[in-house]
C-alpha cells in the first residue's frame, strides 16, 4: 500500500521495533498531547502496530489476570472440555488444540473465548443471524476467580481502547467522538485466552499445515486489538518491505493494532497489518490475551471524515463493500469460517447459506 505525502518514510525504517505510544501524555498539557498526536497519527498510518504504555493498567491488575488464566490452563483437561464451545451457539467457552483455523489451516493452540456477559439473543423470524453472537459465557466451576478477572479485564480494557480512539481520531484531524455512538454499552467485546503450547506441527520435528503456525497470517476485522504477551515472544508482523519482523515483548506495554473496519472507513489512510504468531519451540509454553474492541453487531460503520482523505491510497468507497455493512455479519461470517464444529453443530444451516 503506497504511503501519502505526511508519511515518514522518506527516512529509513526500523523494524527491530514498533513505535512506542503513551497515552498518559493526552493527559500531560497541549505541548505533549500535540507530540502523542504526531506518533500516533504515523504509527497508525505508516506501520498499523504500535506498543502502548502510560495507559493506567498496573502490574497486579495483569497479574491477576495471567495467574487466573494459568489456574484454567492448569485444570485436568475434563475440567476444559466441560466448557467446550460446541456446547455454545455464542461462540463462547474452550477451543482444543487445533479446533480452530485460520486461512484454512489449523492453529496449534487452545483458547478461551470471553465476551461482555448479556443474556442470550436468539433471533426471531426477520432479525438477522448475527445476534447469536450475543450471550452468555461459559464459566469453568472450579475456578470463581476467572470470571471475575476476565469480566474485570474486558472492563478495564474497554476504557483504555475508548480513550485511545478518541486519540487516534484527533491525531488524524477527524472529530474524536464520531463513533461514539457505535459503541456505547452494547460494543461487542471479546477477550481470547490463548495457550501455545510449543512444537507446533510443522515446527522442527512435526509436520503440519504451515510451518509453525501458532496462528496463521491475518488481518483483525473490527476496530482495535490490545494484546498482552507474555515474554516468550512469537508474535510477528508484516512490515513495509513485506517480511515478518518479531514483536519483541516490552514489560507492561499492550501491543495495539488497527483493524480492517478502521482501514476501510479512512479509505486505507490507517492501516490494518497482516500478523501472525510462530509457535514456541520445543516444550516452551506461551500466554497471550488479546481483547477486540469492537462496535455494536448491528453498527454500520460510516466513513469518517478527516483532513487527509484526500492523501487515502483507497481501499474502496464502494458503499456496496461488506465492511460497510452491519459489523455483525463480518463477525458471524468469520466466526462460522474459524469455528467449523460450532459451526456445524449449531448453525449448519447459516454456512449452507454462505457456501
Amino acid at each position: 500500500m503506497s504511503h501519502s505525502s505526511h508519511s515518514s518514510s522518506s527516512h529509513p525504517q526500523d523494524y527491530s521495533r514498533l513505535p512506542v505510544i503513551d497515552l498518559s501524555a493526552a493527559d500531560r498539557g497541549p505541548a505533549a498531547r500535540a507530540e502523542l498526536h504526531a506518533r500516533l497519527h504515523s504509527a497508525a498510518h505508516d506501520v498499523g502496530f504500535f506498543q502502548l504504555t502510560g495507559h493506567g493498567v498496573t502490574g497486579a491488575e495483569t497479574d491477576a489476570l495471567m495467574s487466573a488464566m494459568r489456574a484454567f490452563f492448569a485444570l485436568p483437561e475434563a475440567e476444559r472440555h466441560a466448557i467446550d464451545n460446541v456446547n455454545s451457539p455464542h461462540f463462547r467457552g474452550y477451543t482444543r488444540i487445533g479446533d480452530e483455523r485460520t486461512g484454512g489451516s489449523q492453529d496449534w493452540r487452545d483458547q478461551l473465548d470471553i465476551g461482555a456477559e448479556r443474556p442470550a439473543h436468539i433471533p426471531g423470524p426477520g432479525e438477522p443471524a448475527y445476534w447469536w453472537l450475543e450471550g452468555p459465557n461459559q464459566w469453568p466451576a472450579a475456578l470463581p476467580g476467572l470470571r471475575t478477572a476476565a469480566l474485570a479485564w474486558i472492563d478495564r480494557l474497554s476504557t483504555v481502547a475508548d480513550k485511545l480512539l478518541h486519540e487516534l481520531l484527533a491525531a488524524i484531524g477527524a472529530p474524536p467522538d464520531f463513533y461514539d455512538d457505535i459503541f456505547g454499552d452494547r460494543a461487542h467485546l471479546h477477550l481470547k485466552l490463548v495457550r501455545y503450547p510449543g512444537s507446533a506441527p510443522g515446527a522442527p520435528g512435526g509436520a503440519g499445515d504451515e510451518p509453525g503456525q501458532g496462528v496463521g497470517a491475518h488481518k483483525d476485522y473490527g476496530f482495535l486489538t490490545l494484546l498482552h504477551q507474555d515474554t516468550v515472544g512469537g508474535l510477528q508482523v508484516q512490515r513495509a518491505d513485506g517480511a515478518f519482523h518479531d514483536v519483541p515483548p516490552l514489560p507492561g506495554a499492550f501491543v495495539v493494532n488497527l483493524g480492517e473496519l478502521l482501514e476501510v472507513a479512512t479509505n486505507g489512510y490507517l492501516l490494518a497489518t497482516n500478523h501472525r504468531v510462530v509457535s514456541p519451540p520445543g516444550a516452551t509454553e506461551r500466554y497471550s490475551v488479546p481483547f477486540f474492541y469492537n462496535p455494536r453487531l448491528d453498527a454500520r460503520i460510516a466513513p469518517l471524515p478527516f483532513p487527509y482523505v484526500a492523501d487515502a491510497p483507497g481501499v474502496t468507497a464502494d458503499p456496496a463493500n461488506p465492511l460497510f455493512a452491519e459489523y455483525g455479519r463480518n463477525e458471524l461470517k468469520g466466526k462460522l469460517r474459524a469455528h467449523p464444529l460450532v459451526a456445524a453443530r449449531h448453525h449448519a444451516a447459516l454456512v449452507e447459506r454462505a457456501a
